[in-house]
């Protein structure tokens, strides 16, 4: 399983849904990130917090939530590019998803959930549906 990076943040600096899907995805199965997705994790943050988006408190949460997370998740090296996305920035998210043989991808992003004709199996699904699915 991938969890897209809006859904990581929203989980660790806003709670909700997204906390409730993340939590709940972690215990029920092997979570994969790739280094293009650790290196969102990674500026993320600093841009929300530069951008006054969150708060210091927030931004501590968020660092500390997302460590914790990938310190239980696989690393996987994606090895094709894909060109599926009509936002380039997340191929990155699909080409983890290949390279993991991921069955489920959560996200909330519209590009994401919008796809149709991936060149693989893959349920793309909101934390909500996560959530209901389960």
């Amino acid at each position: 399983m991938i969890i897209d990076t809006g859904v990581v943040i929203s989980a660790f600096a806003f709670g909700g849904t997204p906390k409730k899907s993340l939590t709940k995805a972690i215990e029920d199965a092997r979570i994969f990130v790739s280094p293009p997705l650790l290196n969102e994790y990674r500026y993320v943050p600093l841009e929300l917090l530069a951008k006054n988006k969150i708060d210091k408190d927030q931004f501590k949460a968020l660092i500390s939530g997302i460590a914790a997370f990938v310190s239980k998740a696989v690393v996987v090296f994606p090895k094709e590019k894909l060109f599926v996305c009509r936002d380039p920035q997340d191929n990155i998210v699909l080409e983890c998803c290949l390279q993991a043989e991921a069955d489920i991808l959560i996200t909330g992003d519209k590009d994401l959930l919008e796809i149709k004709n991936l060149p693989f199996r893959l349920n793309i699904l909101t934390p909500r549906m996560y959530l209901k699915k389960a």
